[in-house]
């Protein structure tokens, strides 16, 4: 089965799971096996209209599944999908002088 690597602050909606098992046999199956087994999950990687959200980034090893064939990217048993958040940064309010 393939599994996904869940980061920090959403292991508290996996039961403190750093990785969880999944079926499917595309990323997307994969994330809906992810939050059928973990419904309050859904809500922070998914829009209310069923769509990834913009800072959620899902990577398969090294590659990130936008580059590849989104959530029809073929998975298989022994991969592995990474969510990662994206993390903004800076000094918001400050003006460069």
């Amino acid at each position: 089965m393939p599994k996904v690597r869940i980061p920090t602050p959403l292991r508290q909606y996996t039961g403190g799971n750093s990785e969880v098992e999944v079926g499917g046999e595309t990323a997307g199956a994969a994330l809906d096996d992810l939050t059928g087994q973990h419904p309050d999950l859904r809500q922070h990687l998914y829009t209310g209209d069923g769509k990834l959200r913009s800072f959620v980034n899902v990577y398969k090893g090294d590659e990130d599944i936008r580059y590849l064939d989104g959530s029809d990217t073929q998975v298989a048993d022994g991969d592995e999908l990474s969510i990662i958040p994206s993390i903004a940064g800076g000094s918001a309010g400050r003006r460069c002088r």
